[in-house]
């Protein structure tokens, strides 16, 4: 972070502050586990800790002031009506001094990998900060912005939600030159309703973007395909299916590990490679493309940024041991995300079997039931050989599964992941493709981890 006076920072959040205000700042921290010298220390109240209760260690441990919504004794306090508000206005305050292209990211599915994609072709050209790890919430967004400084020339922020007006905010507070938005699936149904409200809430990422900023979209999805546009807005649509959009992909060849393609744009061609699985990742390339020419940077650049994306440890990593192949992917999850993971299964070239081990999906909901037997007919229709699976509404994968006349005794379900970790250890062999796949609170990578 760029050094900033107390009397900005108390000018910026609306506040009451009784102390001279003329000294520098160097980082602002809502964590005393954090370094909190020369900081400014911001109280948040969460369901289980009031930061209140550590505002005089942060005096202690060096701040320069901290910020609260009363009196704490023994403490320099910026007293505010809001401290998540007063969170938002100061990093709202300080996006604003820097005058540089700052990509918003949002989506039901994919919006992480999406923007790791745009993150390395906007830094071929650009020194560029970026939402790390799933910093993209109220607290997080903020917190990546302080991380601005005078040498980043560009951004790539994401933007996650679970309710009407989420990403109003975060937008408000970010305030992107070019948004993106990946898909629109059931993520979060639970708390929004209908696949239309989900919609509403992505297409907030327009609240705080400039009035020529590009909206990018992806053309394949259907809400976002007929999604009413304000006219004047230029949006740019990308296909793994339609050659009637601005950017689309054809040629689509995959290999053990790696996907080739060639993408089509309005001035020409060129041909592309990402070192991953899935026609969904071809979506994600597709989507930095179209960034990377509203960046006006070259296209031999944008390919080349793609190509070096490689996917960590929980987001679809394929990895061998002993033999066996494991698609790991445990980040987590969605009907979307599932479908996905099983095509990239289906789609690998081992002799052995090929093995879906599915874990629930969270959040889903009135609908839970439904989605996850949609799933289990999916796994149905595949070439997958087994379903295994883990978890209280897992079991309705096997019926779904069953129903579109995959066999009973193909599949199995588990009550704890030691006894599906037991279970997998007994049967796999040399050849056999295992996709792991559920929501991260699932902790599916321990049945991997009991593997060995």
């Amino acid at each position: 972070m760029e050094k900033m006076t107390l009397a900005e920072i108390v000018k910026a959040v609306d506040g009451s502050f009784g102390y001279p205000s003329d000294a520098f700042v160097e980082s602002i921290s809502t964590d005393t586990r954090e370094k909190i010298e020369n900081s400014v220390f911001i109280a948040l109240k969460g369901a289980n800790f009031d930061g209140h209760d550590f505002a005089k260690k942060a005096m202690e441990q060096g701040a320069k002031a901290v910020i609260t919504e009363r009196a704490v004794e023994n403490a320099k306090c910026i007293i505010v009506d809001s401290t998540r508000k007063a969170l938002l206005d100061l990093a709202t305050y300080y996006r604003s001094k820097f005058n540089i292209p700052l990509v918003g990211i949002t989506g039901s599915v994919g919006k992480t990998t999406t923007k790791e994609m745009i993150s390395l072709v906007v830094s071929e050209k650009f020194e560029t900060l970026k939402t790390e790890g799933n910093y993209n919430n109220e607290i997080g967004l903020p917190k990546t912005l302080f991380g601005l400084e005078s040498k980043h020339t560009a951004a790539v922020i994401e933007m996650g939600m679970s309710h009407l007006g989420e990403i109003s905010r975060l937008s408000m507070c970010s305030q992107p030159n070019i948004a993106v938005i990946t898909n629109i699936g059931f993520s979060h149904i639970e708390n929004l309703g209908t696949q239309e409200n989900i919609l509403k809430a992505k297409m907030e990422i327009l609240d705080g973007a400039d009035y020529d900023a590009p909206l990018i979209l992806c053309y394949d999805d259907k809400m976002l395909r007929n999604a009413q546009i304000h006219d004047g807005r230029k949006v740019v649509y990308y296909s793994v299916k339609k050659k009637d959009c601005d950017v689309y992909a054809t040629e689509i060849k995959s290999d053990e590990n790696s996907i080739s393609f060639v993408i089509n744009y309005p001035d020409g061609r060129i041909d592309a490679v990402i070192n991953c699985m899935g026609e969904h990742n071809v979506k994600n390339a597709l989507a930095a493309f179209c960034v990377g020419l509203q960046l006006d940077i070259e296209p031999e650049r944008i390919v080349s940024g793609i190509a070096k994306y490689r996917p960590d440890g929980l987001r679809q990593n394929v990895k061998q041991s002993n033999g066996k192949t494991f698609i790991v992917d445990c980040y987590n999850a969605s009907p979307d995300s599932m479908k996905a993971a099983i095509n990239v299964l289906s789609n690998t070239k081992e002799k052995g079997k090929k093995i879906c081990v599915l874990a629930d999906m969270l959040e889903l909901g009135k609908m839970s039931k439904t989605l996850h037997r949609t799933v289990g007919e999916y796994v149905a229709d595949s070439s997958a050989d087994m379903l295994l699976c883990f978890g209280s509404d897992s079991a309705y994968y096997i019926e779904g599964a069953v129903k579109k006349g995959f066999g009973a005794d193909k599949c199995a379900h588990f009550e704890t992941r030691e006894e599906l970790a037991e279970y997998l250890k007994a049967m796999l062999q040399e050849g056999d493709t295992v996709l792991f796949k559920g929501s991260r609170g699932m902790k599916l990578e321990e049945v991997i981890n009991n593997l060995g």
